[in-house]
């Protein structure tokens, strides 16, 4: 092997190894980081069990269909994410800043955080979370008890 063909080797394997961190660094700008929360009991995201626990909740790169009259902006799915796995994911509603006051009956969390509320009856729960003044409401099912 002459010392140009070894050469154009390495630059074809940095190449490939520069495209596959590219791709990596796109999927994870993808999912969009909003706040951590700790979820005190057993709910259902999505049909799917989600143990008490505290998670770093994320903006999924899946697309929501808008229902009619609904923006495209209007709901996105969010991801919780634990240990580097997402362990469950749910469709939040996603209220400007414009709209908050008329929606809001309560002061939003700090910006980039998040707050956990249990709902009337105790069978729902609800994560609230501020990313630059939007409000991502998300509501979970209490898990049944066995």
């Amino acid at each position: 092997m002459t010392a140009k063909s070894r050469w154009v080797q390495i630059a074809a394997c940095g190449l490939m190894a520069a495209s596959v961190s590219a791709a990596s660094l796109l999927a994870q700008a993808g999912s969009q980081s909003l706040a951590t929360v700790r979820i005190p009991q057993g709910v259902t995201a999505n049909g799917q069990a989600l143990p008490a626990g505290t998670y770093a909740v994320r903006v999924s790169a899946d697309p929501v269909s808008p229902v009619v009259g609904q923006g495209p902006d209007a709901a996105k799915w969010v991801e919780f994410v634990q240990a580097g796995q997402v362990r469950g994911k749910e469709l939040a509603s996603v209220v400007a800043p414009a709209d908050v006051k008329a929606v809001a009956k309560r002061t939003p969390p700090a910006n980039g955080s998040g707050v956990v509320q249990v709902l009337r009856g105790a069978e729902y729960v609800r994560v609230w979370v501020n990313h630059n003044g939007s409000q991502y409401l998300v509501h979970l099912s209490v898990a049944p008890r066995s």
